[in-house]
């Protein structure tokens, strides 16, 4: 056991093969009854030692039951009620006596709906083994965390990031950790957050670097577009579209307002101006713009120049939109698909090889997502940022998912063992070492190892033998 003293009280963690662990730390007050759909408040102290030796309780969220994949060990446990209190986050130390090290703070994705700090992917007894202070954070999702609700504070689950990031410049050194050389990084819709942190006049000062991995700055509403989600789902509640009646909901009724929402035909017209989605009816709650934490519009340069790493992998759509998904889909149905989302839907599939003979609308259709929602918005927000910009692309390829969203991710933490369902056995033990050591690289002193991303598009390709090439990802506005 070993404990450490913060401003809010002392905790008790577990130590193991040299690397401390405190989990289930609050950082904000339980986000329950006046403090729903709120700002997240400050946590109240606590007396005597606090056990951190288990991890706390989870946001709501609704079951996953994915088809043909095992993605707990990206995803997490799941809903845990616990104490209720799951604004809360977890530290790895090597040594919370020591001072000076560099700090990586990890958002987790799942949609905006689902996941945890918790998930065994994003241990960070590797990083901690190497040097870093790794924290993971919980943060409202769903309902609870993105509608703009009368009465109601917009991107709560930003706001709660946001405070994470705070309570890490405050107490962080506690722990052995540098509050001034703070990394926030994330993947899928915790890379989008990382992406969006670079917007928020709220976050200035909070980090020095951010990694931003399978995200983005353009998967955000308009707050008119938000609202019109939050009045959708008022009417699945049978409730007014306030703070005040939403606080009347359990979390449990919540979810399943979503739930039927998500499955309803026809979905609530989420386009924007320009005819597109920006969630392509996967992602149903997403970031808005015109608020005091994203006051600037989709497409504005980052309003703090950090240095960023920022990437994707080879064939995003493999999972969650695998061409399973689309197997019995002709011609015509991948059109139909696209065109709810994105205009021009047969022009962009003929891109991708649609009524070629040799492929598959399946794979045109997966082709085009991966491209469209990860890989071209990636790279216009790469070209946007003002700061030193490094850009990577995993293309290693799982025997079961190819280059699949996510799978870079156990690479990078050096946790590739607690994913053989989704990565099989045979990941290489070089990549990881590779990627892990280029995270801790960037951490440390913000320089990965290549050219930064300019006019050559120069970028790092994770594979089994890893090397600089030439960008193959889409060049043009045309996926926007």
């Amino acid at each position: 056991m070993t404990t450490v003293s913060t401003a809010a009280g002392r905790l008790c963690g577990d130590l193991t093969d040299g690397v401390a662990r405190f989990l289930g730390i609050p950082y904000a007050a339980a986000p329950d009854g006046a403090l729903g759909f709120a700002p997240p408040a400050p946590a109240e102290r606590w007396a005597g030692t606090r056990n951190a030796t288990a991890y706390g309780a989870t946001a709501p969220q609704p079951a996953l039951h994915p088809a043909n994949a095992n993605l707990a060990p990206l995803t997490g446990p799941g809903w845990v009620v616990g104490d209720g209190d799951y604004l809360n986050l977890n530290v790895w130390t090597p040594d919370p006596g020591t001072s000076g090290l560099p700090v990586l703070v990890y958002l987790h994705g799942g949609g905006f709906m689902i996941g945890s700090g918790a998930a065994p992917a994003f241990d960070g007894t590797a990083f901690a083994r190497d040097g870093v202070v790794l924290v993971t954070v919980n943060y409202r999702l769903g309902a609870e965390g993105f509608l703009a609700l009368s009465g109601g504070a917009t991107n709560l689950g930003l706001r709660d990031q946001i405070a994470a990031l705070g309570w890490v410049r405050d107490h962080i050194a506690g722990f052995g950790g540098n509050p001034d050389n703070v990394t926030v990084f994330g993947e899928s819709a915790g890379g989008t957050s990382a992406a969006f942190l670079l917007h928020s006049p709220l976050a200035a000062g909070l980090f020095r670097r951010a990694i931003v991995a399978s995200g983005h700055d353009e998967m955000a509403r308009r707050l008119e577009v938000t609202e019109e989600l939050t009045k959708a789902l008022a009417g699945r509640l049978g409730t007014a579209p306030t703070a005040d009646a939403f606080r009347g909901c359990t979390a449990a009724e919540l979810l399943r307002a979503q739930a039927a929402l998500f499955r309803h035909r026809p979905r609530p017209d989420l386009r924007d101006d320009n005819g597109v989605d920006p969630g392509h009816r996967r992602a149903l709650f997403l970031p808005t713009t015109g608020d005091d934490v994203l006051p600037d519009p989709v497409g504005a340069p980052s309003r703090h120049g950090v240095d960023l790493l920022i990437g994707t992998t080879l064939e995003e759509a493999n999972l969650g939109l695998g061409a399973e998904q689309f197997a019995a889909f002709d011609a015509h149905d991948a059109v139909t698909e696209l065109a709810a989302t994105y205009p021009d839907a047969e022009a962009l599939l003929k891109r991708y090889g649609l009524h070629d003979p040799a492929v598959t609308p399946a794979h045109a259709l997966t082709a085009v997502y991966t491209d469209l929602m990860f890989r071209a918005p990636s790279r216009r927000t790469a070209r946007r940022h003002p700061g030193a910009t490094y850009v990577y692309e995993f293309a290693w390829q799982s025997p079961l998912y190819g280059a699949a969203h996510a799978l870079d991710v156990p690479f990078a933490f050096d946790t590739t063992q607690t994913c053989r369902d989704l990565i099989g056995d045979a990941a290489p033990e070089a990549l990881a070492q590779a990627m892990h050591q280029t995270w801790l690289n960037f951490a440390t002193h913000g320089d990965p190892g290549w050219p930064v991303y300019d006019a050559a598009r120069n970028v790092m390709r994770f594979d089994a033998g890893s090397q600089v090439c030439a960008d193959t990802a889409p060049d043009d506005n045309e996926y926007s």
